[in-house]
């Protein structure tokens, strides 16, 4: 099969891999329609995490058909259209009925082969999945395959993160960081009931798209420019709070720099949700300044094996407005230059999926 591989930082390539096949019996093969590529894609193309191992099938959002099935699966059968969330779950360990899928003690992420150990990714045209009738979702009729992908991760994500944040009836929430997931948390914000929702970003394009899915734009001045230049994004959000900060934050872009932004627009007993990936060695907050401000603090991998189907709903709903986040579709054949558009940010880059 062709895959995006992963050949070293900043290097990917299409590549022609051994097929995957049924190991276990509750094992699934799935034909790729659709694979994102992911925010946390680039911290292994940029060399911030390491590990991967070269020649592994990079990526974890897909959407697809079934092919083939293990003996032991009973939900699924070749020719389903069938979504995924990032990582497998085994649905019975402690972990899986506390409902927490993303850390269950048997599942493994999908893209993530680490001395000759782990699960292929999904920018490929086949990808394995094991615990099939525990990881995998049947589809809407008629949902795009497209959009199935973002249900899987970003969507889920941004909508864990206006939950964990505590959007709900009458809350006020603030988003930093409108890529994807941000704007997905913008609109897991809305869907929630939240009163009142500011977008924080340095791109105008996201922020006209922030906009667009109900938020209140508020440039912040990029990294490394000069602050001088741009207006305060805690004073704009204190006037406009009477001087209390927002109920909770959506940290969506996984630095220092946001986390400390984070908590200059919070009130005292909010909440900051963090769903970006962070690889700094140290937290940008202090434990004194946590306590100052009576704030809970929220982190991890959205389980969203447990939202999944509530999801896949919301994007056959909401189509047209979910499918705006999309910024390329590409073949898979065009794998090296989705990576570097969405590296470089350029050409108003979002969100790229490839067609297999």
């Amino acid at each position: 099969m062709r895959a995006v591989s992963f050949e070293g930082i900043r290097r990917v390539a299409v590549s022609v891999l051994p097929d995957p096949e049924i190991e276990d019996p509750g094992d699934a093969v799935v034909a790729v329609r659709a694979a994102g590529v992911c925010g946390s894609d680039l911290h292994v193309y940029r060399g911030l995490e390491v590990g991967l191992d070269p020649g592994t099938a990079m990526g974890h959002e897909f959407a697809g058909e079934v092919v083939a099935v293990g003996s032991a699966v009973r939900g699924f059968r070749p020719g389903d259209r069938v979504a995924s969330p990032f990582s497998t779950s085994c649905g019975d360990c402690p972990a899986c009925r506390r409902g927490m899928t993303a850390r269950c003690r048997r599942g493994r992420l999908f893209g993530w082969v680490s001395g000759g150990r782990g699960l292929g990714g999904a920018q490929a045209e086949l990808i394995r999945v094991p615990f099939a009738d525990s990881t995998l979702v049947a589809m809407p009729e008629g949902l795009p395959f497209d959009l199935a992908v973002l249900a899987g991760d970003v969507i889920a994500t941004g909508f864990f993160g206006a939950e964990q944040a505590g959007a709900a009836p009458g809350a006020s929430i603030a988003v930093v960081g409108c890529g994807a997931v941000g704007l997905m948390a913008i609109l897991g914000a809305r869907e929630l009931g939240a009163e009142r929702i500011f977008a924080l970003d340095a791109i105008p394009e996201r922020l006209a798209l922030a906009e667009i899915f109900g938020a209140e734009p508020i440039s912040v001045a990029a990294p490394g420019s000069d602050s001088h230049n741009s207006a305060d994004p805690a004073l704009r959000i204190n006037e406009a709070t009477a001087g209390e900060g927002v109920d909770g934050v959506v940290e969506a872009v996984g630095s220092a720099e946001s986390t400390r932004l984070a908590y200059a627009i919070v009130r005292a007993g909010g909440a900051i949700a963090a769903l970006g990936v962070h690889n700094e060695p140290t937290f940008a907050l202090t434990p004194g300044q946590l306590y100052d401000k009576n704030l809970t603090y929220r982190a991890g991998r959205c389980p969203v094996r447990i939202y999944l189907e509530r999801l896949l709903r919301l994007a056959d709903a909401r189509r047209s407005e979910v499918a705006r986040i999309i910024s390329h579709r590409l073949p898979l054949a065009e794998g090296p230059r989705a990576y570097d558009l969405f590296d470089r940010r350029a050409e108003g880059c979002t969100k790229v999926v490839l067609s297999p």
